[in-house]
């Protein structure tokens, strides 16, 4: 079967000396891994095309039979001008896709979340100040899209007791406004704006909102990029 889809590069790792292995989030597949031959040749015109962060438009050979698929056409969707020109947005951009990765399973289509996630990756690329808001919402639509809505007022999971929303200043007034939120709306994102964000509010915030990840998804504790966003938003 032919499917022809815009997808996002999860993750790329090498499969051989001229090939690699691309795993991409497809908007009417779920996430999908292509054999992507000769892609490590150095005059192959493929290796831009798959590095994590990068929305292509593709065309592929589908056959669910096999651990992986074929790519028969590949172009960029769209090209970012300002991720990975600055630290802070790779990190952003990589926790993003590397948690995306973690949390959906093979070909399973979430088409809401690919559009979550474009506008997410649009926002980091044009977006310089409180990225750290638009990552929480990210995380927060991800749970809520995947069938596990942080509810603010129960705390009780099965066998853990969640930290507290509210010991921050405005931590549960965070919480709730990005709960309720939409990113594709603009003013909801005048609203980042005017949120105030103290060290207190980031800390009950990240610690609420990773607990409920780590609970619902195995192996999210061992993301290497959330290391690296750690380091670069406490510098």
């Amino acid at each position: 079967m032919i499917v022809h889809s815009p997808a996002v590069v999860l993750r790329r790792f090498s499969y051989s000396d001229t090939s690699i292995i691309a795993r991409c989030f497809t908007q009417e597949m779920g996430k999908i891994s292509f054999m992507v031959r000769g892609a490590k040749r150095k005059k192959s015109p493929q290796t831009a095309f798959y590095e994590p962060m990068s929305h292509l438009d593709l065309v592929f050979y589908y056959n669910e039979r096999r651990d992986m698929q074929t790519v028969s056409k590949a172009n960029f969707a769209t090209t970012y001008k300002n991720i990975h020109g600055d630290l802070k947005r790779i990190g952003y951009g990589m926790a993003v896709v590397e948690l995306t990765e973690k949390t959906i399973t093979d070909h399973d289509p979430h088409s809401e979340l690919f559009i979550e996630l474009l506008n997410i990756l649009h926002t980091i690329d044009t977006r310089a100040e409180q990225l750290n808001l638009v990552y929480w919402y990210y995380q927060i639509k991800l749970l809520t899209l995947l069938g596990f809505k942080p509810d603010l007022d129960n705390r009780e999971l099965t066998g853990l007791v969640l930290p507290d929303p509210t010991k921050g200043p405005n931590s549960a007034q965070i919480l709730s406004f990005l709960l309720s939120g939409n990113l594709s709306d603009t003013g909801f994102q005048s609203k980042l704006n005017e949120l105030s964000v103290s060290a207190k509010d980031r800390k009950v915030i990240s610690q609420y909102i990773n607990t409920c990840l780590y609970y619902h998804f195995d192996g999210l504790k061992e993301l290497k990029s959330l290391r690296v966003l750690k380091a670069l938003v406490t510098a």
